[in-house]
């Protein structure tokens, strides 16, 4: 399999593109999410660009519930009132969760998965909050991948005409 080598000058044009397809969709978030540790150095640099806040989130790791509660609009039953409802759509924030490449498609599934197991997971509002609530940019997308659901990318690549590993600038920065 071949390298695909990414260097930094590509790197910083494709998280511009990110950044103004963003800016284009009139969607802005709340709040980011970088994936470690791919989608930290891409997710720094849009937080910067939009003045938002910036989290970080280990895949397969670690939980984040409070996430999770935030794209949903979750309100916890102390804090109900009288309504008694546990979903409150207006409190929903808009997230984007930040990688280097949508190789397979498993983190982005991940998710997918994790975060309504970890908040309501039978309720059937989880529908709305994908894409409208919650959108995901990778610097390279693979048309290839299991997964489809790729709001925002900087380059796409199809693994399966043409297989190779993407090698970004953080991988090998001592090498260059």
């Amino acid at each position: 399999m071949k390298n695909v080598y990414v260097y930094d000058l590509e790197f910083k044009s494709l998280v511009h593109k990110l950044c103004r397809d963003i800016s284009n969709s009139n969607w802005r978030p709340d709040y980011i999410v970088g994936l470690t540790r791919g989608g930290l150095c891409a997710a720094t640099m849009i937080s910067h660009y939009f003045n938002v806040p910036l989290e970080v989130l280990k895949p397969r790791a670690e939980s984040n519930c409070w996430m999770a509660e935030d794209a949903f609009g979750y309100v916890p039953s102390d804090a109900r009132g009288e309504s008694g409802t546990e979903v409150d759509p207006s409190l929903r924030k808009k997230i984007l969760i930040v990688d280097d490449i949508n190789d397979s498609g498993s983190t982005i599934e991940w998710i997918k998965t994790d975060w309504p197991s970890s908040c309501l997971p039978n309720n059937p509002a989880w529908s709305a909050v994908w894409n409208r609530n919650v959108r995901f940019a990778v610097l390279i997308n693979n048309e290839g991948s299991n997964f489809e659901g790729v709001d925002y990318s900087g380059r796409n690549i199809n693994k399966l005409d043409d297989p190779c590993w993407v090698v970004f600038p953080w991988e090998n920065w001592w090498e260059n």
